[in-house]
């Protein structure tokens, strides 16, 4: 049994159910700015006889939009409600094609990733983080990918004393009874929201501005959607951006492109080559 296993189901975020919801605001527009973040980060405008491992691939979008760049794509989540979402999209966009595969997974199951080989591009956006194993997962990837290939993920950055504090509030929200929940959605919508709010009212005259144009600016995704992914996003782990850049360093990728959180809440994101 993979350690993936080793949190109750009650402890661990239902992510899938988030992102089912999430499904019905996608559009056209949402999947070219999703294909737009996939081609400026990795620098190339098409995935054209590439292979794509998406890991964690919860709504599935980006799963889409690197099949719509031409890869071959192979989806996996360990969440089975995501793994739904990733096969209607799939079912939706690209019925009956090969190209695009949809499995349920752990990226801690050495066995389970033994059948993808090493690809082109693997991409695993805010997702190591939440394994309950961070490290076990960098290392069960960090030999899948080929020469010259491509190394896509972002982690939590970490905040010290406030990383522990979010922990804290993550683990709660998930052993909590609706009220609790809702109360905790809306603290962290507060926190991460409001000085956006000011600054735009302030400059706009619109206090909704970067609210409503999120999906534009934020890889094609939902503004609620992810404070809802945040607050209740556990297991939760971090790292300082030398640690990531370390660690894989080690194994032979250079870092090609890293985009930080300023040292704040959230991912900080990079994107490595491996190189022998």
């Amino acid at each position: 049994m993979s350690s993936s296993t080793s949190l109750d189901s009650k402890e661990r975020f239902a992510f899938g159910k988030n992102w089912s919801r999430f499904l019905s605001h996608l559009n056209d527009e949402r999947i070219a700015e999703a294909e737009k973040s996939l081609q400026e980060k990795l620098g190339l405008k098409s995935l054209k006889g590439m292979t794509f491992l998406d890991i964690g691939s919860g709504s599935g979008l980006f799963s889409l939009a690197a099949y719509r760049l031409g890869a071959t794509v192979h989806s996996f989540d360990y969440d089975q409600d995501s793994v739904n979402c990733a096969k209607y999209l799939h079912e939706k966009y690209a019925a009956n094609d090969k190209r695009w595969t949809v499995q349920q997974g752990s990226v801690l199951d050495k066995k389970f990733l033994k059948q993808f080989g090493k690809v082109d591009i693997l991409y695993s956006w805010g997702v190591l983080h939440h394994t309950g194993h961070m490290y076990t997962a960098f290392e069960n990837i960090a030999g899948m990918v080929t020469d010259n290939g491509y190394l896509f993920i972002s982690i939590y950055n970490d905040q010290g004393g406030a990383s522990n504090r979010w922990k804290w509030i993550k683990k709660k929200y998930n052993e909590a009874a609706y009220p609790l929940k809702l109360l905790l959605t809306l603290y962290t919508l507060f926190r991460q929201w409001t000085i956006t709010f000011i600054k735009d009212l302030l400059k706009s005259g619109n206090p909704f501005k970067s609210w409503i144009n999120y999906g534009k600016n934020n890889r094609g995704m939902s503004a609620w959607h992810d404070v809802v992914d945040w607050v209740g996003g556990y297991p939760f782990e971090v790292a300082k951006p030398e640690e990531v850049f370390d660690f894989f360093k080690k194994k032979n990728f250079t870092l090609l492109c890293l985009n930080t959180c300023a040292g704040g809440l959230g991912c900080n994101e990079y994107v490595f080559r491996f190189e022998k």
